[in-house]
């Protein structure tokens, strides 16, 4: 598949690459998000050498780097070379390197290079201040998945390679407008179900093919036994962590079960809390699992914390397939959708519904000109549960709710939201505003005199579709 977006990002690389200075650049961010695809295209047609870290002795990944240095540089000697370390590596890659311009010196997986040779870090550091940082003639990319590690080993405070990048990229996931370019021609409701699935993963985006609906595409990647995503969540976390199968426990209370609190997790899941800890705090480093606080304007307590899964695919797949392994040869994919996915997927897609609605929220104040600052989440209290809220530095707060079910009645709906405005701890006594998100476009009633002003909003309009 052709490459779809991360424009802001090739331009900046393609700066830094054409500068007179020599360009130290990590990137990072979590599985899947395309970063290799990332440097590869941006890579195309500049000298270059591209090394993928993997778990295997510091040695074999030096003569690996050596043959690829060889290639790169036209210089099949180097091939044979046996450096004893990187710093050796590196000083044969220079002398051989002529110009003109620079050359892209990119290792990827990093974590995994830097691990059989934990020297690494402080050998990159002596190359760039002695050598690269003035020579002009360098571009360096670090990139890796495990962000805590990046976040430690190469941008924090105590790695040797601190304060030396001239600039660094977080490669997120593509909202949501920007991963319907995936599937041109679809239509809204298509594209959101597919987000709800996929998330804005590229690799994942890539598996719906255009010609299938959404059901076809759930039955060919998760539900045959060589669907591309039937597996896809144990290879991810078995790349990444040991003791899966309490990972596995873990995700599955959150996603089948409904668990949501430390003490509901680790019940589901029979661990200790001490050991649910851990676990979440893993799954939370590595862009799996997010905290949620319900958003009211005052600091939160531990006993409002909630902790859900961030990452859409694990969501789906810990809801929908894990627990339905030993039924699904059985259903065969076609009969596995229809009857283990259908019945909860207006439930799954409504809650990804207030998701994404809450990512709209920004750019619906920048259509609407909104210039306050805003901090955008969700209310819940004992009897009370609030979609969408926003408090803007301007004193306004924004109070949403989200359906994505059929609406019959829009009297209905604002009347609901109506009983949960006086719920609302408003302690600042700020003006509310009220918003309603819907699938499909319906047309609200008029409002009564003295009454919070509103907005209505659907789903093709989210996507900039009028």
């Amino acid at each position: 598949m052709s490459f779809v977006g991360r424009t802001p990002e090739l331009s900046a690389l393609t700066e830094a690459w054409t500068g007179a200075k020599s360009a130290f650049i990590p990137i990072y961010g979590r599985r899947r998000t395309g970063k290799s695809r990332l440097i590869v295209e941006f890579a195309q047609g500049r000298p270059a050498i591209y090394h993928v870290g993997k778990q295997a002795p510091a040695a074999l990944q030096r003569a690996e780097f050596m043959q690829l240095a060889a290639t790169a540089l036209g210089e099949p000697l180097l091939a044979q070379v046996a450096v004893e370390g990187w710093a050796q590596a590196f000083k044969l890659v220079e002398e051989r390197w002529r110009g003109p311009g620079k050359l892209l010196l990119a290792l990827d997986e990093f974590q995994w290079t830097a691990e059989s040779s934990p020297e690494l870090p402080s050998v990159l550091q002596e190359a760039w201040d002695r050598r690269w940082q003035k020579s002009g003639r360098v571009m360096l990319i670090l990139c890796g998945s495990y962000l805590g590690f990046m976040e430690r080993e190469v941008l924090g405070k105590k790695s040797p390679l601190f304060g030396r990048r001239t600039a660094q990229m977080l490669l997120r996931p593509f909202g949501f407008r920007d991963a319907a370019a995936f599937h041109p021609g679809w239509a809204s409701a298509d594209h959101a179900q597919a987000y709800f699935v996929c998330g804005g993963l590229p690799a994942y985006l890539e598996c719906f093919e255009r010609h299938r609906s959404i059901e076809q595409n759930l039955a060919a990647n998760f539900f045959r036994d060589n669907g591309p995503l039937a597996r896809e969540p144990e290879f991810l976390l078995r790349e990444e962590l040991r003791d899966v199968a309490n990972y596995h426990a873990i995700l599955h209370a959150m996603a089948a079960g409904g668990e949501s609190t430390n003490s509901g997790i680790a019940r589901a899941a029979g661990l200790g809390d001490r050991a649910l800890h851990y676990y979440l705090s893993t799954l939370m480093e590595l862009g799996y699992v997010r905290r949620r606080h319900p958003l009211h304007g005052a600091a939160n307590t531990a006993r409002e914390t909630r902790y859900a899964i961030a990452d859409p695919l694990l969501r789906f797949w810990f809801r929908f397939v894990y627990p339905n392994l030993s039924r699904i040869p059985v259903l065969g994919p076609e009969r596995a959708v229809r009857e283990l996915v259908r019945p909860g997927w207006a439930a799954f897609c409504g809650e990804a519904f207030e998701r994404l609605c809450r990512e709209a929220l920004p750019l619906l104040h920048a259509d609407e000109q909104v210039a306050a600052a805003a901090t955008i989440g969700e209310f819940w209290a004992k009897d009370v549960q609030i979609d969408n809220v926003t408090l803007r530095d301007d004193g306004l707060i924004e109070l949403g709710e989200c359906k994505w079910g059929p609406v019959r009645s829009p009297a209905a709906l604002r009347a609901e939201l109506a009983t949960k405005v006086p719920l609302f701890p408003n302690r600042r006594h700020a003006t509310v505003h009220l918003r309603y998100f819907t699938r499909d476009r319906c047309a609200p009633p008029a409002a009564a005199a003295g009454t919070p002003p509103e907005s209505w909003h659907h789903l093709a309009a989210l996507y900039g579709r009028r």
